[in-house]
């Protein structure tokens, strides 16, 4: 898969996911994972997210700068994981171009709130499962598989590799 093609592949699978569990590292080596809000933008590579400058994610980015960001949509039998690299952005274009007035209650005082920033996260790579078959047709090749020895097959699981945008080709 040519890498626009991964690009454009992620970007469908995660477009109507509205939350996302954002995973960091503190220095101690403990996991932490929180939900964050999905900013529903054409994806290109980049994941955003709007925090609080003074919150412990971005102290943890700051000294562990990988994170994982995972996406689930059980409904239409849909999971992603997207592992890449975390930075602060503090770009005030940016932050309009993403604001949403859903996040006041965040942000009371909006983008004047002096604690707002941008969280970046530059996709590096993605797996994702993919089962787009109804329940039926599921339950159906699961019957089928244990009846036939057969391993079971439920839909498409793929890992994409995304180079962010500013390495080096």
């Amino acid at each position: 898969m040519t890498q626009p093609d991964a690009i454009q592949k992620l970007g469908e699978l995660i477009k109507d996911i509205k939350f996302a569990m954002l995973t960091t590292e503190n220095d101690e080596g403990v996991l932490h994972s929180r939900p964050m809000a999905t900013q529903q933008i054409d994806f290109e590579g980049d994941l955003w997210f709007f925090t609080g400058r003074s919150t412990s994610k971005i102290s943890e980015v700051s000294s562990h700068r990988h994170v994982n960001v995972s996406y689930a949509q059980p409904d239409d039998n849909r999971w992603v994981s997207v592992s890449g690299t975390a930075e602060t952005v503090q770009d005030k274009p940016k932050m309009k171009e993403l604001w949403n007035p859903m996040f006041k209650a965040w942000f009371p005082q909006g983008l004047d709130d002096p604690d707002i920033c941008l969280l970046r996260v530059r996709v590096e790579s993605a797996e994702y499962w993919d089962t787009p078959s109804s329940k039926m047709v599921q339950l159906a090749g699961f019957i089928k598989a244990v009846a036939t020895g057969e391993r079971y097959h439920p839909g498409e699981n793929r890992e994409l590799e995304i180079k962010p945008k500013d390495s080096a080709a």
